[in-house]
């Protein structure tokens, strides 16, 4: 019987042992600077609420703790889409200006290794500016620094939440230097063939009830074809 006992006492050391060095894994640091920064070529930077009520759409498959919105959205339980997350949300300029509409898909990616720092998703974003044109982005983000600095203090609060300042680069590929890919769709932005970066900056978060005071970014590359939203 003492054998047993030191043989799952031993299990538990070493599972212990393994989520320890997972959080404190050194390799998985967050990217806090964009790589289109040095970029050469004009940028456009639009922002948005992550805040699922200042949201105009948000939904999944209605188990986790981010409640759709609004009340009577369709939840996403078909199998080819169960792992979905849809978020629509209106779009503002650096000066502050509603600019336009950005419509976002993400979900699970296969390439998710824990081990390795790596929480990825799959997103894609269907941006519509009016009066200038829409673009597509294509992209994998890893949010595992978020979920290491944000949702699992969170969750280990005793109050359920975090306080504090979180910012980091989500945006990991395709791109070589980790950067999204964005294609032009029409208006000023057709035939536009460019790279795009998407962050996050946290300053309060709900193990209950998720996002409180979050915002999200994206800095598209212009690549000289259109100018930046006003």
């Amino acid at each position: 019987m003492k054998y047993a006992v030191s043989l799952f006492a031993g299990l538990l050391v070493g599972v212990a042992l393994f989520i320890v060095g997972l959080y404190l894994n050194p390799f998985s640091g967050r990217a806090t600077v964009s790589p289109l920064a040095v970029s050469d070529e004009r940028v456009m930077d639009l922002s948005f609420s992550l805040v699922p009520g200042d949201s105009i759409l948000y939904t999944d498959h209605g188990e986790s703790i981010v409640k759709p919105h609004p009340d009577r959205v369709a939840e996403l339980w078909e199998k080819g889409v169960v792992e979905t997350k849809l978020y629509v949300t209106p779009l503002s300029s650096s000066r502050g200006g509603l600019v336009g509409l950005g419509i976002k898909f993400f979900s699970k990616s296969e390439q998710t290794e824990l081990i390795k720092g790596k929480a990825i998703a799959n997103s894609d974003w269907h941006v519509y500016l009016p009066g200038q044109g829409t673009f597509f982005i294509e992209q994998t983000e890893n949010f595992w620094p978020y979920i290491r600095e944000v949702i699992v203090p969170a969750r280990a609060s005793s109050g359920d939440n975090w306080v504090g300042t979180f910012h980091s680069t989500t945006t990991n590929g395709p791109g070589a230097l980790g950067t999204g890919r964005v294609t032009g769709g029409s208006g000023i932005f057709e035939g536009m063939d460019s790279e795009s970066v998407e962050a996050l900056t946290a300053r309060g978060y709900s193990a209950v009830t998720g996002p409180v005071s979050m915002d999200g970014n994206l800095t598209i590359e212009m690549r000289s074809r259109a100018e930046p939203a006003e």
